[in-house]
């Protein structure tokens, strides 16, 4: 199993408009090409600003197929394009991880 960790930072004061379009306009073809999120959190303690998502997937093949679909189908394309324009991502961090033996 290969964990897709993905943390994003919003400009201040914006983070509930690009939640907001994102469930509008972006969750339905990610869930539709990368399947269902481990995780999809907002920060409670920290910084404000942040919120992450956590995919899963086989391997990095399946990680890589899943995510081609994705941004090959017109409705993401369209999100991306509205996330763009209202300006609110200001950071992202990506990491791939794999769980230990003794945590399935």
């Amino acid at each position: 199993m290969l964990l897709d960790v993905r943390t994003y930072t919003c400009k201040p004061g914006t983070i509930k408009k690009h939640l907001a379009l994102y469930e509008k306009f972006g969750k339905t073809p990610q869930v539709r090409n990368l399947g269902m999120p481990v995780l999809f959190a907002f920060v409670e303690t920290g910084n404000p600003n942040e919120y992450m998502h956590i995919w899963q997937y086989k391997n990095a093949g399946d990680r890589e197929e899943r995510r081609a679909k994705l941004w090959q189908d017109p409705e993401w394309l369209d999100y991306v394009a509205k996330s763009g324009e209202l300006g609110a991502l200001e950071s992202q961090q990506n990491k791939l991880m794999k769980p230990v033996d003794f945590f399935p």
